[in-house]
């Protein structure tokens, strides 16, 4: 089923065009690789579809409606959770405080937030104890993790990932795809930019930016 639709897509910075005419559809359950060339407009594509950026041309609808006309802190907040290559965590806070500080400022309330949080980092294949850990103290795929939590904690419906096998080895970047393909079939839409011919592979969709 759709959830996201790109039409005539184009986006032009200091009047050099990024980004031309591109109609695509993205589907729940499916787990999407947009790969290309460096400068191909990857990362780009990703900031449109997360709203931080506005097409100069054309209209990105979620659910049928025009992001462009949404709250943009209400799509990010509640439909859309982004994962960065760098993790963006708050490195003096535990894996579970950097959930549970999302879910705040989401306005995420729970029965018990804290429960709920370790019920995600669990999902993600975390253990108590390194739940309890500095997100320093972990290695860089379990910091993906935590990143990938985060990212559930308030429920979207699309995930957004720039690069998150990047910094990570084959054996991680394998267990992680695993993870993303999980949370496909649990009805999630995920789309990850991607160099790695693997990630890929691995996907359900390629589309590939000239």
């Amino acid at each position: 089923m759709s959830i996201m639709e790109l039409e005539n897509i184009s986006f032009s910075y200091d009047n050099t065009k990024v980004i031309e005419n591109i109609n695509y559809t993205f589907e729940k359950e499916k787990v999407y690789a947009i790969t290309g060339k460096s400068g191909a407009g990857k990362t780009t594509l990703l900031s449109l579809l997360s709203g931080l950026a506005t097409p100069t041309e054309g209209r990105i609808l979620f659910n049928n409606k025009d992001i462009k006309n949404m709250d943009k802190y209400e799509y990010r907040s509640k439909w859309v959770g982004v994962i960065f290559q760098s993790y963006n965590l708050i490195t003096t806070l535990t894996a579970i405080e950097n959930v549970t500080l999302s879910m705040d400022i989401s306005g995420i309330k729970k029965p018990d937030n804290k429960a709920y949080a370790m019920g995600l980092l669990t999902q993600v294949g975390l253990t108590e104890a390194e739940a309890n850990r500095r997100v320093l103290k972990l290695s860089g795929g379990q910091q993906q993790r935590v990143a990938i939590a985060r990212s559930l904690s308030y429920n979207p419906n699309i995930i957004l990932a720039d690069e998150p096998t990047g910094n990570l080895d084959m054996d991680t970047q394998d267990e992680i795809m695993s993870l993303f393909k999980d949370l496909a079939s649990q009805g999630k839409c995920i789309i990850i930019v991607t160099h790695s011919p693997k990630v890929a592979e691995l996907s359900d969709k390629v589309f590939a930016l000239n």
